[in-house]
């Protein structure tokens, strides 16, 4: 029966993340046609990527793992509570520190438009859209961390859906834009940021009520912020963030790499991680969402056998769904990106280019997923080290791999092979993640306590 409720979560998660995905590809279709690719387009991603990165290191990443697990402990030893002033401490203090640093980051940077008048129009406009955005930053994080509190709470569905409120937030924008033909460039991005920062916000509203409707108040609480269970969450949060940061900097060589590896590489593999992240967005992050909680309210009871019962059944569930789905994209690769992609300035070299890289990136879907189940499984136990590790290890192999690949393979390979590194390195981490210590040590409690019964 525990198989088949993991099975219910995760179709509920993936069916709302399939169709965030779904308006995603909408967005973007009208992105394209409204803002281009220039200058605008440009000035926009970078200045989004920096409150990305907070979500990425301090929301629904680093906070969330290291949160959920101590907060579930409290859930089940039934101090609810107790439960309550853990929640509301944490986010009192996460939004008071992201708080801060928007304020003087937005000062330092009308300071920077104020007093420098040499800049390029890019960097101007760079500038102005992360000055708006900055506080998305906020939102996010606060929504991601409602999202930690409702699936410890076994409420998925909410958190669920909250991605999509973005997109509809931004299409409505872009909708809008339509009838604006005389707008600029500068002041379509403009107003896309705008309704980009009421997105947020909505999504932070809509979770923090959600929170409310179930007992948990989301009214600021200054004490126990550096209580015992704080600081546990406060330490893992940071060993957390350390892994998280290891794989932005590797993503951004593997930028680099890219660059050198050929004058369209880049833009071939974006094409192709996009095509990537459908099946692995629904199921490997449906699997993540719903398996953390798990785990940790198993483990909370002390249920290590439990545990590692639902570890095997979401393992062999990932590798029924992504196996087939692996040896159709391998060799349906061609058909699939000329299907989608091929037209107008996307022409025939572009598809056999896209797809060798899809066809690799194919390749490790299993293992994509199996980490989506083994990295849970360690947090849930509020063990943060061993995935820091294991993260740090694939980090220097990838960019090892990379620079290989970019150095000995002839030009229209290089991308190939930067691919193929990402998938050696998915399998090298799920096997370390199996073999470390801490894996092993789970297995001997689970040995010792079927001994004792």
């Amino acid at each position: 029966m525990k198989g088949l409720k993991i099975l219910r979560h995760v179709f509920t998660v993936g069916s709302f993340t399939a169709m965030s995905r779904v308006l995603g590809l909408v967005r973007e279709m009208l992105q394209s046609r409204l803002i281009g690719a220039g200058v605008e387009q440009s000035a926009f991603v970078l200045a989004f990527a920096i409150p990305n990165m907070a979500r990425k290191l301090f929301g629904e990443g680093a906070l969330t793992a290291a949160f959920v697990p101590v907060f579930k402990g409290e859930v089940e030893s039934g101090d609810l509570e107790s439960a309550r002033r853990l929640a509301r401490a944490v986010m009192t203090l996460v939004l008071l520190a992201l708080g801060a640093v928007a304020v003087l980051a937005i000062i330092a940077l009308s300071a920077t438009l104020g007093l420098a008048h040499d800049l390029s129009p890019r960097t101007d406009l760079t500038i102005r859209l992360v000055r708006i955005l900055l506080p998305y930053m906020i939102f996010i994080c606060g929504a991601a961390f409602g999202m930690g509190v409702l699936n410890a709470l076994g409420r998925f569905v909410e958190g669920a859906f909250m991605p999509a409120l973005l997109n509809i937030f931004w299409i409505a924008a872009l909708g809008v834009l339509c009838f604006l033909p005389g707008l600029s460039l500068t002041a379509r991005v403009t107003v896309v940021a705008w309704a980009i920062l009421a997105g947020g916000a909505a999504q932070m509203a809509f979770l923090f009520r959600c929170m409310a409707k179930r007992g948990f108040p989301t009214r600021p609480l200054f004490s126990g912020m550096l209580s015992e269970k704080a600081r546990l969450v406060w330490r893992n949060t940071f060993i957390g963030a350390l892994g998280a940061g290891a794989v932005q900097i590797n993503c951004m060589l593997d930028q680099v790499l890219a660059q050198c590896a050929a004058p369209w590489a880049a833009g071939v593999i974006g094409y192709a991680e996009r095509l990537m992240d459908l099946p692995l967005g629904v199921v490997g992050v449906a699997f993540g969402t719903v398996l953390l909680p798990t785990f940790a309210g198993l483990f909370a009871k002390g249920d290590a056998a439990g545990a590692r019962a639902a570890l095997k059944r979401s393992v062999l569930q990932i590798l029924a769904l992504m196996v087939p789905t692996s040896v159709v994209t391998f060799i349906f690769a061609p058909w699939i990106v000329a299907l989608i992609y091929e037209g107008r300035a996307f022409d025939a070299v572009a598809t056999v280019r896209v797809a060798r890289a899809l066809a690799v990136y194919g390749l490790g879907f299993a293992f994509y997923g199996i980490q989506k189940c083994l990295i849970p499984f360690f947090q849930a136990q509020k063990d943060m080290k061993t995935p820091l590790r294991v993260t740090v290890k694939t980090v220097v192999l990838n960019a090892t791999l990379n620079v290989l690949a970019v150095t000995l393979l002839p030009p229209d390979w290089r991308h190939v092979g930067l691919a193929g590194s990402t998938v050696i390195c998915a399998a090298v981490g799920c096997v370390l993640l199996v073999c470390s210590p801490a894996f092993r040590s789970s297995e001997d409690r689970v040995s010792i306590s079927s001994d004792d019964r």
